[in-house]
């Protein structure tokens, strides 16, 4: 059993974590869904140091301060926009999640809380979405030990459900009761 992870409805931007995960636009500059909330929620200094970084391919992830934000970093990860999930978009996804616990890991993140990324106006499937990110997250928890706690943090009781029945559907044998 892997209880570093848990599943629950909230606002992401309300979050305490050490950091938050963007689910951004290549440019990192701020957008609509998750990310012009989370860049409305940590000021103006979010999008000036955004603009340093020169964007993200999609896939990848940066790391800035999280500024009026109480989680103190923001990972931001590009999605891929689904286009009939035959263009490689399960790989972009799972490389966005993974991508953002590599960089945790490395700066010694131990906590972080996802988003469902792709899932807003990138139109990924939410099951589809859920199955990917949950497989990825759990492989990479399996063999690191930062960061010690994910969450998935979903904006509806409607998706966190569907995140824990895709979760009961590969891990049941290894299911934490919180979820």
């Amino acid at each position: 059993m892997n209880s570093r992870l848990e599943i629950l409805v909230g606002d992401i931007t309300q979050s305490d974590s050490d950091a938050i995960v963007n689910a951004a636009n290549p440019t990192l500059l701020g957008g609509s869904g998750v990310d012009g909330a989370i860049h409305r929620a940590a000021g103006p200094e979010l999008l000036e140091e955004c603009r340093k970084l020169h964007g993200c391919e999609r896939g990848q992830a940066k790391l800035t301060r999280g500024y009026h934000l109480k989680a103190r970093y923001v990972l931001h990860t590009p999605g891929p926009i689904w286009r009939g999930g035959d263009k490689g978009e399960a790989e972009t996804l799972a490389s966005c999640y993974r991508s953002c616990l590599e960089l945790a890991a490395e700066h010694g993140l131990e906590t972080v809380d996802f988003p469902s990324i792709s899932t807003g106006v990138y139109g990924y499937p939410l099951a589809q979405a859920a199955t990917v990110a949950l497989r990825t997250i759990m492989a990479f928890l399996d063999t690191h030990s930062l960061p010690r706690r994910v969450r998935m943090v979903c904006h509806s009781e409607e998706a966190a459900q569907v995140y824990r029945q895709t979760y009961n559907m590969w891990f049941a044998g290894e299911k934490p009761d919180r979820l």
